[in-house]
């Protein structure tokens, strides 16, 4: 099957400036996500969809695409990746080039690797009705014992599980912010990842990790040094 890998990278980050190109581990940011989908050997076409000239050079110099610039439409607060996919894919269709599936890599998952979008991509291949495939990891604690504040004061959310042992609990999964495997026929019919039937491609903790402020670019970059240790 043809198959695209597009690399969501806007220009502006507001809690950690330029993010999808910030030093992580001695190189940009951007560079971990676009060398394990080279190295995954999937697909037929890397694309980098940026608003920002220095992303697209540097996402060039490390063997991405960036045949055009993200419309500035798509370019704000309020874009979101369904509407940046969307936006790429049907670009490309009018200059001719059609895939029958694509995976969006964030441009913020220095765990992720060629060998795991690899595993993903055939597995995703062997389910011919399911839509997309989606990265998840395991929530670390039940969410089923969650707390919310009251006042002053704190309740369980779920009082029903408050004597429930943890071990005995449903295991429940969250986005892990890598990777979103899909039909592109689908994806453009409904123009949304979330729609139709849903793999999981399960992560461990260790190899994930959102990196949202200063802060969990620090835990990020300490879990990634100590994973080349081992």
């Amino acid at each position: 099957m043809s198959s695209i890998a597009i690399i969501t990278a806007r220009g502006q980050s507001k809690r950690i400036p330029r993010k999808n190109i910030h030093p992580f581990a001695g190189r940009p940011l951007i560079a971990y996500s676009i060398e394990a989908a080279i190295g995954s050997g999937v697909f037929d076409t890397i694309l980098v969809s940026t608003d920002d000239e220095e992303i697209a050079e540097i996402a060039k110099g490390l063997g991405a695409s960036v045949p055009f610039l993200r419309s500035a439409g798509n370019s704000d607060d309020h874009a979101t990746t369904n509407d940046v996919l969307t936006e790429v894919l049907n670009t490309l269709k009018a200059k001719g080039e059609a895939y029958e599936t694509a995976c969006c890599i964030y441009p913020t998952a220095p765990f992720l690797t060629g060998q795991k979008l690899r595993e993903a991509y055939g597995a995703f291949l062997k389910e011919e009705d399911a839509d997309t495939m989606i990265s998840v990891v395991r929530f670390s604690y039940p969410p089923q014992r969650a707390y919310r504040k009251s006042g002053s004061a704190i309740e369980f959310v779920h009082p029903e599980y408050a004597l429930t042992r943890s071990q005995d609990l449903e295991p429940l999964y969250h986005d892990a912010g890598q990777f979103y495997l899909f039909r592109t026929d689908s994806f453009l019919e409904r123009r949304s990842l979330f729609g139709g039937r849903i793999l999981p491609f399960e992560l461990p903790e260790s190899e994930v990790q959102d990196i949202d402020t200063p802060e969990d670019l620090k835990i990020a970059e300490m879990k990634y040094r100590i994973l080349r240790s081992l």
